[in-house]
């Protein structure tokens, strides 16, 4: 006799507002390794400080060659990751990280139970994700900030604002 699968599911009744997001970050070249392994800690930190909202953080790992290593995070709402993203010391390592790479490329992808998705890439030299499928387009104006990708209200707020960044703000 066939043995049983124990197959399961979940309640999401009492999540009606999860966010789901899945980060990486991939060595595009050898002193990039430097800055993945230098993340590792900041990461630890920040998820034992349990930021409000974080429900549940993973490690994983998409590739070893080329390195790619990331995390898998479910957030109680949109409004609890924003406000981890716009505060310290994550608004620092992104600023950061957006004037020097370090050698790395980092992307998101975040998905909203209520709807909607959104992604970044930032010196990701190979398509993966929503890039091998949809458009290609420049991370400025209304598409600058990831609360503004989802059509968000609050979406002036970014962690680190284009006028910062590039010295002023395009609408492409």
């Amino acid at each position: 006799m066939a043995a049983r699968v124990n197959r399961q599911t979940v309640d999401l009744s009492g999540y009606p507002d999860l966010i789901v997001i899945y980060l990486g970050m991939r060595v595009n070249r050898l002193y990039g390794v430097r800055t993945l392994l230098g993340f590792g800690p900041k990461i630890a930190t920040s998820v034992q400080d349990q930021p409000e909202g974080l429900l549940l953080h993973e490690t994983v790992v998409y590739s070893m060659f080329p390195a790619n290593i990331g995390m898998r995070q479910y957030w109680r709402d949109m409004d609890s990751l924003l406000a981890f993203a716009r505060s310290e010391p994550h608004r620092v390592w992104w600023r950061d990280f957006l004037r020097d790479s370090g050698g790395t490329g980092f992307w998101h992808e975040t998905y909203s139970m209520t709807g909607g998705m959104e992604a970044v890439y930032v010196d990701v030299p190979e398509a993966i994700g929503f890039l091998r499928f949809a458009p290609n387009v420049p991370a400025r104006g209304s598409m600058f900030g990831s609360a503004a990708r989802m059509g968000r209200a609050d979406a002036a707020e970014s962690a680190v604002s284009e006028t910062e960044l590039y010295g002023s703000p395009t609408d492409e």
